[in-house]
């Protein structure tokens, strides 16, 4: 048994096909079906019900998944690990949604370089779907996200809660307004970002708790562009703490909400089988002190493999 040929059974397995599996594989199908065929030999067992154009696991397949998973997962931790063992710094790929990365990012790699931290920071913005879809599919060690996430496969750890803000023009008449209630926005044109955002989920989730659903005037891609908009007095937008900056085009103001302000609440995930090697450990220490006093040791437990998640954590 190679581990070649395990890891062509998982595909085969993964996409009930063997074309989709030999594509996904980078073989031929020919190639691939002989594999699979010697793993049978070898096993005397066959492992697919030949189905026409899909397959599906025989009960000995079933048994031999769950192990071979476990044995891809043992093998690429151990290459990962040498990897990350070379005399040039640690390394970490770290994704992070567009209103973490543009601050949190910058003050990581400030940090490490200010305190001698040997890491090797590959960094990859996106929302949160693609984040979360990235963890799982491997391409990256750890994840920024906003919470809840509801996937048994992700390990979670809080790192700290923030506000969310009206963020309007200076001009607008909520500028001037004793008290900004989420109330007071039924009537106004929204600037979010788009709907892969967690953020626009949050503020559409929040618009449904006060009876109404967010006209929204413009979808952008960018942190900045919603900012700029806003700035022009073309609607209004739901911004957390964080994404203030000294930067900020002229203009834009930021109002806290009255009474039980929204919050957001960002995590650091990872697959649950992954191996969190010394550059995920060294991020994840520069990370909770870039952070201070927002976590401790006492609210936020250490970010292990050992507790996957299924709501909490």
């Amino acid at each position: 048994m190679e581990i070649y040929q395990l890891r062509y059974f998982i595909s085969v397995a993964e996409t009930g096909n063997f074309t989709k599996a030999a594509a996904r594989s980078f073989i031929s199908q020919p190639s691939l079906s002989q594999q699979i065929a010697n793993l049978e030999e070898e096993l005397g067992q066959s492992l697919f019900h030949r189905l026409g154009r899909s397959v599906a696991l025989t009960e000995a397949g079933h048994l031999l998944l769950e192990h071979a998973r476990r044995i891809i997962s043992e093998a690429d931790n151990a290459i990962r690990e040498i990897k990350e063992s070379d005399a040039a710094g640690h390394r970490v790929t770290v994704g992070a949604i567009p209103t973490v990365a543009h601050f949190f990012f910058p003050a990581i790699i400030a940090h490490c370089r200010a305190n001698d931290v040997r890491l090797k920071l590959r960094s990859f913005e996106n929302f949160r779907p693609n984040i979360v879809t990235a963890v799982l599919e491997g391409e990256i060690d750890l994840g920024l996200i906003s919470l809840p996430i509801n996937e048994p496969r992700i390990v979670q750890a809080p790192l700290f809660s923030e506000p969310l803000l009206l963020a309007i023009s200076a001009q607008h008449p909520l500028a001037q307004a004793g008290q900004v209630t989420f109330a007071d926005l039924k009537n106004e044109d929204f600037i979010l970002l788009g709907d892969a955002s967690s953020l626009a989920a949050q503020v559409r989730r929040i618009s449904g708790d006060y009876d109404f659903e967010p006209r929204i005037a413009h979808r952008c891609a960018q942190l900045a562009t919603v900012k700029s908009l806003t700035a022009m007095g073309l609607g209004v937008s739901i911004l957390p703490r964080s994404a203030r900056s000294a930067n900020d085009p002229v203009g834009l103001m930021y109002r806290k909400f009255s009474g039980a302000a929204p919050t957001r609440d960002i995590a650091l995930i990872s697959h649950y089988r992954r191996h969190a090697g010394k550059g995920a450990q060294l991020f994840i220490e520069a990370a909770r002190t870039v952070v201070g006093p927002l976590q401790s040791a006492a609210t936020h437990p250490p970010f292990t493999a050992s507790t996957p998640h299924g709501g909490k954590s």
